[in-house]
């Protein structure tokens, strides 16, 4: 069934349509209503979901009982958008965009009734989809992917129902390693099977190790080198093992944690232009490029990579909120530009600390670049005072220049967010030797007299110079 929209603008008025209701979208139309008021800016809003506006990334934590509500992960309510004079329309999704007309048609999930809404500006939001491996089984109860709230409501109601307590995570990056965490904490006994021949492919096989090292310490059957075939479902029809080449691996639940594509059909059909890992490229000020009156933020986007020189997809909430404040400032009439990143992440399982930033061995090789490494081991505080846990941070510079390249770091309580050192000096340019003449905080409790990253800045600073020496004029 369908419907038509009457709706262009009226009364001077002109109107932004967004589509989805998570961070850049929202952000973005929070923004432009904070600049401009209901009486020159309509904002109609379009999500196909049941939230608005929630930490995706906090959702392993809520699964795991960190976070005991749903609703703690919520930042702002469909009511409290639309108390701010924004049209939000949940259940709704956009399927498709005519970009020569300006306008979106929309469905309603629940009746599939369909309408089409015209826009003056357009703002696109549409996320990532978490990637389900094209194989027998992968749709069957009981098979999770985890990238939305009602994700994480579907995977708990089945760990709920579930009849036995053998859990398999398919993949072993970000959302894999945090829900192997969170199935622990549940009491699970968690096998991981990863493709990779060390998990954490954000990191360096050498790096990866130390992860590798850590989750089977906690009790986690890591399984690498190993691809999944399919995915065995009992008489019930429900999940009852997960299938490589070599073995089968029980499992009463499986979560799909092999990452995340951008959601960006919609954008394809309408024409509008992609990059290589098929996200949504946009100038400085998220614009759509050579779109004049169209936006594209978070998840479904391609961003520049500052170190490396060239786009890349990075799917992260802190990015998709800066991207919603760029968006929603220029849409309301300001200026802002998102200029890139440095590929900063952190993460943990249990009491692991994982965080890298900047270029690993292989980018910088993809980039042309030469460098050195060093990898150095130091403790979170002063090696004599209470609680000191080790940590090993691995630093890449250029060869030469010295520049920064990228800092991975593994340890327990207090080396994860040390990565902001790095990522700091890698957006600031510094050499490996200028970091070394940082003044960071020091007190025993907090650090040992020369930082672990300071350590390592060291180390690289003295590689380079050595090979600069040695070098051929």
């Amino acid at each position: 069934m369908s419907m038509s929209d009457a709706s262009g603008t009226s009364g001077g008025r002109e109107r932004l349509v967004v589509v989805g209701g998570d961070a850049a979208g929202m952000s973005a139309a929070s923004q432009a209503r904070r600049l401009k008021g209901p009486d020159e800016l309509e904002i109609v809003a379009f999500e196909r979901g049941h939230f608005t506006s929630y930490s995706a990334c906090g959702i392993p934590y809520w699964v795991g009982g960190q976070v005991d509500d749903r609703d703690e992960l919520i930042a702002r309510t469909p009511e409290e958008h639309r108390s701010r004079g924004i049209d939000l329309r949940l259940r709704t999704e956009v399927v498709e965009i005519d970009v020569d007309r300006g306008r979106v048609r929309a469905r309603d999930v629940d009746t599939g009734a369909e309408a089409w809404t015209s826009y003056d500006k357009l703002v696109i939001a549409t996320g990532a989809r978490p990637i389900r491996p094209d194989m027998p089984g992968a749709g069957a109860p009981g098979v999770h992917g985890v990238q939305t709230l009602d994700d994480g409501q579907e995977l708990l109601d089945t760990l709920t129902r579930a009849r036995g307590r053998r859990a398999v995570v398919v993949g072993a990056g970000y959302i894999g390693v945090e829900m192997a965490e969170a199935l622990i904490n549940r009491g699970y006994g968690v096998t991981v099977v990863n493709r990779g021949a060390e998990p954490m492919a954000t990191l360096d096989p050498d790096m990866g190790r130390l992860v590798r090292e850590a989750m089977e310490g906690m009790g986690i059957t890591m399984v690498n080198d190993a691809e999944v075939t399919k995915i065995l479902t009992g008489d019930d029809g429900r999940v009852r093992a997960v299938a490589t080449e070599a073995a089968e691996y029980p499992a009463d639940v499986v979560v799909l944690g092999i990452g995340v594509r951008p959601q960006t059909a919609l954008a394809r059909a309408a024409g509008l232009p992609l990059g290589e890992r098929g996200g949504l490229l946009t100038d400085l000020a998220m614009r759509v490029r050579g779109h004049e009156d169209i936006w594209a933020g978070g998840d479904c986007v391609e961003v520049l990579d500052l170190v490396a020189g060239r786009e890349r997809h990075v799917a992260l909430g802190t990015h998709a909120n800066k991207h919603g404040q760029v968006i929603g400032t220029n849409v309301g009439g300001g200026y802002a530009t998102f200029p890139g990143v440095v590929g900063t992440a952190v993460s943990k399982v249990c009491d692991l600390e994982i965080a890298r930033t900047g270029l690993r061995e292989k980018d910088a090789r993809r980039a042309g670049l030469r460098f050195e490494t060093v990898t150095i081991e130091s403790t979170s505080r002063a090696g004599y005072y209470p609680g000191a846990s080790p940590m090993t941070v691995k630093m890449l510079a250029e060869q030469r220049t010295g520049r920064l390249l990228g800092v991975q770091i593994v340890g327990r309580e207090g080396a994860g967010k040390r990565v902001d050192i790095a990522a700091v000096a890698l957006t600031a340019g510094l050499t490996v030797e200028q970091m070394t003449a940082l003044d960071l905080g020091y007190a025993p409790p907090f650090s040992p007299v020369w930082d672990p990253v300071l350590v390592a800045a060291r180390k690289a600073a003295g590689k380079v110079r050595g090979a600069s020496q040695g070098a051929p004029v």
